[in-house]
């Protein structure tokens, strides 16, 4: 890393970490658009008809949940990547993106209210709202796409 004197040595390499992070790409999280269930639907329509509910489906609001919770530790955890990789950015954003889609994956599996209709537990076998098959939460993903 750089040694730094005063005010304007510091600015320099401050500036000159924001352009490293910004050249690196920006990290997107969630359900990538190749992913599909077998009869051609998109993960993420299911997901968003989950999220936030639909005529007789309840808002199962998992993504949210997720980000309230998990984001306050996003800045460190980044910080501490950067260090750790010597500030190979494009490495960092890799590895954050691997950890937010474990952080929404476990999300998915933990999340219990509102439960499955009874009627819906029956068909089931289990009550987990938004488990069915598993194709949702091992369709979670990441990619770090050029600006």
């Amino acid at each position: 890393m750089a040694t730094i004197t005063g005010g304007r040595g510091l600015s320099a390499v401050l500036d000159n970490l924001v352009r490293q992070i910004e050249s690196a790409g920006t990290l997107y999280v969630g359900f990538l658009e190749t992913e599909k269930y077998p009869d051609g639907t998109p993960v993420a329509q299911v997901a968003y008809k989950n999220e936030f509910g639909e005529a007789r489906v309840p808002s199962r609001p998992f993504f949210r949940q997720m980000i309230a919770t998990k984001k306050s530790g996003w800045g460190v955890a980044f910080g501490r990547l950067a260090v750790s990789n010597n500030y190979d950015f494009e490495r960092v954003l890799a590895l954050m993106g691997d950890g937010i889609k474990d952080q929404l994956t476990k999300s998915i599996i933990d999340f219990d209210n509102p439960p499955n209709a009874k009627s819906t537990i029956r068909k089931k076998g289990f009550n987990n709202p938004l488990i069915e098959t598993g194709q949702m939460q091992r369709a979670v993903g990441y990619e770090v796409r050029d600006k």
